[in-house]
């Protein structure tokens, strides 16, 4: 069975950028950013994206390029005979599976945000009562049970039409739209009274902020988010790689999702404070700001009803785009792995994630007595915590010791799969630095993500 080719270089970008940009650039980054110390913060994450995030994502491509397999039977082509790389393989497609355990129910819950602005439920109400409808919402297992099985299907059934047909060109169209509704969102948040306010917290520099939380923690926080940002360490990057042409170097197309990734995350701050500032409201972090929130800050506003449609479009498309690429992972890996075409493993999955997302969606409220991780704690939070702290860091450092180690693939064949093509290349003299400083960088992360 030929492989399937991605169509165009963008396809290839915006479906590597849709995987990264999700839901953690909006409800995460703006707060976090103004939390430790506004500008400051944006340039140690910069740093940390380019010198950590950067170079593992060329891993993950180079390893799929070369291979033009999914994540466990690439190790199998590439590792020597008798290794046992390939086990990272079943690692990393059990986070696959696990990530969208929950990320289809977090789906489900914009698709019906969007819902609500859109026929104006939001609308006279109080900060109490916005704040009880999503207590509302969480509560109701019909509802969050119908939203999630929205989406799976959704995601599958654009899966099901092919890699250049549907994945790529519904992508396409998504991404798209959503860096046009930003954009828009944020110029209309900067008009706002009050809203330069909002502005100079989040991006001007404020060292006696960060002097505040502590100079470690806003370098580890700098660290974790430039790091967890991109989606690294369960092949949903290798599979990208797999599907491209050899006409460009791996590590200008990483650098080009990087800037993506980090634009949509800089601009969703652009929209978030200067609103909250005007408004007088405070910025959370979490769930509470994009469903308590920004309903009151939208309700506020004059014309709140667009704006805040506009917002849960654009949220909604921010996790769909991933949810679509993990998808694809899934069911590349199935095509591998057990030589169905592509009908039978989105059937097949179809059912399998399903059942597989509905723990989360129930964790709220038919299950809510079961509490994994202390008082107070949902399923949702146990699945988030064994992804983001094991499994995603875990995943990175496999790939990163088989593209140095000569245990591995080894460096050499790293570096010459990553620098075919035209653009930036992988200088000879990084050798040292990826061999022997980021393994220990990558490290201190996964202990500190365990320990904390």
């Amino acid at each position: 069975m030929e492989r399937e080719k991605l169509g165009s270089r963008m396809g290839f970008i915006l479906l590597s950028a849709g995987c990264a940009i999700g839901i953690g650039n909006v409800w995460r980054f703006p707060y976090i950013t103004g939390l430790y110390g506004g500008g400051v913060f944006v340039l140690f994450y910069l740093f940390f994206l380019i010198t950590m995030g950067v170079p593992v994502m060329t891993m993950e491509f180079a390893v799929g390029r070369a291979s033009r397999k999914s994540i466990i039977r690439s190790y199998t082509e590439l590792e020597k005979p008798g290794q046992k790389w390939h086990l990272h393989g079943y690692l990393g497609m059990a986070g696959n599976y696990l990530l969208m355990m929950f990320y289809t129910t977090v789906a489900g819950w914009m698709l019906y945000y969007f819902y609500q602005m859109l026929t104006g439920r939001f609308t006279g109400k109080d900060a109490a009562q916005v704040g009880a409808m999503f207590q509302e919402m969480l509560e109701n297992p019909t509802v969050l049970m119908t939203v999630m099985i929205v989406i799976v299907v959704a995601g599958i059934l654009i899966c099901s039409m092919g890699l250049q047909k549907g994945v790529e060109r519904i992508t396409k169209v998504m991404m798209s739209l959503l860096l046009i509704i930003i954009v828009v969102l944020a110029v209309h948040s900067l008009t706002l009274e009050g809203g330069m306010e909002g502005l100079k917290f989040y991006l001007f520099p404020d060292f006696a902020r960060m002097r505040e939380v502590g100079i470690w923690e806003t370098i580890t926080a700098a660290m974790n988010q430039a790091f967890f940002t991109l989606s690294l360490g369960i092949g949903a990057m290798a599979i990208f790689g797999s599907y491209i042409d050899k006409k460009r170097t791996l590590l200008g197309e990483s650098v080009n999702i990087a800037l993506l990734d980090t634009f949509v995350a800089i601009v969703s701050g652009l929209i978030i404070f200067p609103s909250c500032f005007a408004f007088q409201i405070s910025p959370d972090m979490g769930p509470s700001l994009i469903f308590i929130t920004l309903p009151n800050v939208f309700n506020s506003m004059a014309g709140g009803r667009v704006w805040g449609t506009l917002f849960f479009v654009f949220m909604t498309f921010a996790a769909f785009s991933t949810i679509l690429a993990v998808f694809e992972n899934i069911i590349s890996c199935c095509m591998d792995l057990f030589h169905w075409s592509r009908k039978k493993s989105c059937v097949a999955n179809l059912f399998a994630l399903i059942l597989l997302s509905t723990p989360c969606a129930l964790g709220y409220n038919l299950w809510s007595a079961f509490q994994p991780l202390g008082e107070g704690s949902t399923v949702l939070d146990l699945e988030d915590f064994a992804v983001s702290n094991v499994i995603l860091p875990l995943g990175s450092f496999c790939y990163l010791l088989f593209c140095v180690t000569r245990f591995g693939w080894g460096f050499d064949k790293y570096r010459e799969e990553a620098n075919i093509g035209e653009g930036m290349k992988i200088p000879k003299w990084i050798r040292g630095y990826v061999t022997y400083v980021l393994p220990v960088l990558l490290l201190l992360l996964i202990i500190m993500g365990l320990v904390g």
